[in-house]
């Protein structure tokens, strides 16, 4: 199975779940300002609430690269939110590209709000949920 991992951040919180994500399944992680060089069987694409959507830049990303993109994984990180399924899922769904079921999620830093987030558990936690994603 063939493996992607990019991100939007603008804290570094879902940088850090991406690096985690990318290095349990021996690919690199890498920006979205990156595009796919070659057809994905699964991309785990990592980003944030930014003002209740997520940026431009993710939106751009899945656009410019549906044709590269068998299913989308997003995991993320947020203050207050607790899943990017929404946002992400009426982009995909515009251009076709399906939109996994399962989704990891967790706090981040914001502000004085969840100031240790992501932590170790957090990163295991996801490695462990790309683990067990592509080995199903």
């Amino acid at each position: 199975m063939k493996t992607a991992v990019r991100y939007y951040t603008r804290s570094g919180n879902t940088q850090k779940l991406a690096e985690a994500v990318a290095a349990a399944l021996s690919v690199e992680a890498l920006d979205v300002n990156i595009p796919l060089s070659e057809k994905v069987d699964v991309l785990f694409l990592g980003c944030s609430y930014y003002a209740f959507d997520v940026d431009e830049a993710v939106k751009n990303f899945i656009l410019e690269n549906k044709d590269k993109i068998g299913k989308i994984v997003c995991f993320g990180t947020s203050a207050m939110m607790k899943s990017m399924k929404k946002p992400v899922g009426k982009v995909a769904q515009s251009v076709g590209v399906e939109l996994a079921a399962e989704e990891f999620h967790c706090r981040g830093k914001f502000g004085a709000l969840h100031k240790s987030r992501p932590d170790a558990n957090d990163l295991k936690s996801a490695a462990q949920f790309a683990k067990t994603l592509v080995s199903q």
